[in-house]
């Protein structure tokens, strides 16, 4: 601890470092001090940066500019990047190193060679570069994919039509064309990609899908990327579902039991959220695939795509080499629904219906001021909605913010819901400034995969164990204990980005939404936030600003190469 404060360490980082790495902690800093940034969570470059200069390390040396090179590539996968382009990386390095752009190649040549990066040659005019691990998983993604396809299944079309027809008779139920064609091609491609928006009913295809395989004695597995979209999963189509990690049989901090070398023992394997799933689990996911099975992919293409780096079913589609079948037609209880159709509206380009009535299961409430607007969401949450839907607000209610900074971004929400909701003593956590309190809800911000916990994971502190530790409850099985070591990791989550809220589902969603969101109101944001509601949806903001996510229709670009390899294979 003496030896990281001389280095100019704050007390909270100190703990981190010592964390990871216990009595090598001073030898691992002076033979490299730039590992801090890529192996403890909450350093970055620049605080690496320092502690090299004070141990002497020169602007223009060598260890410096590859450490650069590599944390520039490093945020580009936490924007969603798989790569950079050459000349991008370059530029972005030189600045970040406030260096010359000519000192940078040498850098990437040696990372080259030590395999750390690899360039792409074949495909691409801008010369692609990679982390290598991204590297491997869109190639390896590629290849299992053609594999699986490959062994296109020994059944005739005549046949699956006659056995899907007869099956759809059995059971009653009005499949429309599009339904149908999923089911029949279900059986007929080893991969298949299914989407389809709010109320066009995938839940109703996924269980005919199930009863379909179980009719020919077929053993289906069932997985989503989260814990609360597993949940979600097993309820529709009551049968075991499992987050993608516990199908895999994950063991900390990276293995997967499941993989290359032990496959998972299923016919059929159903994965659905399938916007959310990145690419380095999307390689994973494939890699346990049996040849024999089929690997059926459900989700909504229209949403944001995944907090990590990659488009994966975006690519899918565009690449039109896998079997695909889209829904379209919306169902007449859920055209009820004024949640479903302003959502399909947005969709669309249309300016969603904003007026309110009684039975509406969507609102808007029209504020300027971003003040007004957040203590409206906070009154609405603590005692409105409450009191109106009997709802309980740290259980049901989830406030969908754009932003983390501003008057009504989740930051400031947090601590006004944290003051309004939860009046119990802030827990004792020497070394930190952060305020919680058993019973707050929170949410985990990166991947730790010692706890077993994820990106996107919300759960609620249940008790105190002792001086600045404190038990985490994710689900009724995952208690997780924390300490001012892992506080970084941890955050409040009364009030969530949208882009955190991806793949989860809400009875109660209230959304700030002002001009002063403008850098992040896009069509499909404002879309994934109206569709995490189940039951009732709130809008506060103004029209303007609703007027423009719904103009704009950009889609976030990410450098990935996924659907060229998929088309060139």
């Amino acid at each position: 601890m003496i030896s990281l404060k001389e280095h100019g360490v704050s007390t909270t980082y100190s703990v981190k470092i010592y964390k990871e790495y216990g009595d090598d902690t001073v030898q691992a800093l002076e033979e490299d001090p730039y590992q801090l940034a890529r192996d403890v969570f909450g350093i970055g470059f620049k605080t690496a940066d320092k502690i090299a200069t004070k141990l002497g390390l020169g602007e223009t040396e060598l260890p410096r500019l590859k450490a650069g090179v590599e944390y520039v590539l490093q945020e580009a996968t936490n924007d969603g990047h798989l790569y950079l382009p050459y000349g991008e990386l370059v530029e972005e390095s030189a600045e970040l190193l406030e260096t010359e752009n000519e000192l940078i190649s040498p850098a990437i040549e040696e990372l080259t060679e030590e395999e750390r990066i690899i360039p792409e040659r074949q495909l691409g005019e801008d010369r692609p570069h990679y982390l290598a691990p991204f590297y491997y998983g869109e190639v390896g993604v590629v290849k299992r994919i053609s594999e699986l396809m490959e062994n296109t299944p020994n059944i005739s079309e005549e046949n699956v039509e006659q056995f899907v027809d007869n099956f759809a008779e059995t059971r009653e139920i009005d499949y429309n064309e599009d339904q149908l064609s999923a089911m029949k091609k279900s059986l007929l491609s080893k991969v298949l990609v299914i989407t389809g928006g709010p109320g066009t009913g995938k839940t109703t295809i996924l269980k005919g899908i199930i009863e379909l395989m179980e009719k020919i004695d077929k053993e289906v597995k069932l997985a989503a990327p989260t814990g609360r979209a597993a949940k979600r999963l097993s309820q529709a189509t009551e049968r075991e579902a499992e987050t993608i990690h516990r199908l895999l049989d994950f063991k900390p901090p990276n293995r997967y039991d499941h993989n290359e070398t032990n496959k998972l023992e299923a016919d059929v394997v159903i994965i659905d959220e399938v916007s959310m799933v990145d690419l380095l689990l999307a390689n994973n996911l494939l890699k346990a695939i049996p040849d024999k099975a089929r690997l059926i992919l459900v989700g909504d293409k229209d949403q944001l795509p995944s907090v990590g780096a990659g488009n994966v079913l975006r690519d899918l589609l565009d690449s039109e080499e896998v079997p695909q079948v889209e829904l379209t037609e919306i169902f007449r209880q859920a055209k009820r629904s004024r949640i479903v159709k302003n959502a399909h509206r947005i969709n669309k380009g249309d300016f969603p219906d904003l007026r309110n009535s009684k039975e509406s299961d969507f609102f808007f409430i029209e504020e300027d001021e971003p003040e007004t607007v957040a203590e409206k969401v906070t009154d609405l949450v603590a005692n409105r909605l409450r009191k109106q839907y009997d709802v309980m607000p740290k259980k049901d209610i989830q406030v969908l913010s754009p932003m983390h900074r501003g008057e009504a971004g989740v930051n400031n929400l947090n601590k006004m819901l944290q003051d309004r909701l939860n009046s119990g003593e802030p827990l004792d956590l020497p070394l930190s400034s952060r305020k919680f309190i058993v019973s707050d809800r929170v949410m985990q911000i990166r991947n730790n995969y010692e706890k077993e916990v994820f990106n996107g994971d919300i759960g609620r502190i249940v008790s105190s164990n002792e001086k600045s530790s404190f038990m985490v409850q994710f689900s009724p099985s995952k208690r997780v204990s924390y300490d001012t070591g892992d506080l970084s990791e941890l955050v409040l989550a009364y009030a969530v980005t949208i882009h955190k809220s991806q793949g989860s589902e809400y009875p109660v969603v209230v959304i700030p939404l002002l001009t002063q969101h403008y850098m992040m109101l896009q069509r499909n944001l404002l879309y994934t936030a109206l569709t995490r509601a189940e039951e009732l949806a709130v809008i506060v903001g103004t029209k303007k600003a609703v007027g423009i996510a719904v103009s704009n229709d950009k889609v976030e670009n990410r450098y990935t190469l996924l659907a060229e390899r998929l088309s060139r294979k």
